[in-house]
């Protein structure tokens, strides 16, 4: 099984595309357990217009939209799904958030996720976003797994 994966592979996993893709690579991931992933923070993205135009700041809703990105990818990694399949997986909850330090155009954000629990189509996760050796977020998600072609949103068999 291959554990690490570029922007190609994450095309494969993730319905995202610019400018709301917000991982850049896997530098590793253990099917059915972890991975960590990489934003790299440029002054190119838009947001960085408004959020602050004298002192470019990550939004943290976007710091858990990266974590849940990567979140992702473990799940339909491990569920042995892509993104052409019709399978989302979408927020169902945010416990324990936390925004530790400010994240900077130039900064490299590493994104953690650790599966605590997974039943059916239920997933939850353990995340935590990195700079160098500081945390700068971190925040216990829920997550349902949704097959988005269907209005019921039956998850996968």
């Amino acid at each position: 099984m291959k554990t690490t994966f570029d922007i190609r592979d994450i095309f494969r996993f993730l319905p995202h595309r610019y400018p709301f893709l917000l991982v850049d690579r896997v530098a590793a991931l253990e099917e059915g357990r972890t991975i960590a992933a990489i934003k790299n923070v440029t002054y190119n993205e838009p947001f960085f217009v408004g959020h602050f135009p004298d002192v470019p700041t990550m939004p943290g809703v976007l710091i858990l939209e990266a974590l849940a990105q990567a979140s992702g990818i473990l799940a339909v990694v491990t569920e042995k799904v892509e993104a052409n399949s019709g399978f989302i997986l979408y927020f169902a909850g945010i416990d324990e958030a936390r925004f530790r330090k400010p994240v900077y155009p130039g900064d490299q954000l590493v994104l953690h996720s650790e599966i605590l629990k997974h039943k059916r189509d239920i997933w939850k996760f353990k995340t935590s976003a990195t700079v160098g050796d500081d945390t700068v977020c971190e925040a216990d998600m829920l997550c349902v797994l949704r097959d988005a072609r269907r209005p019921e949103g039956a998850g996968p068999a």
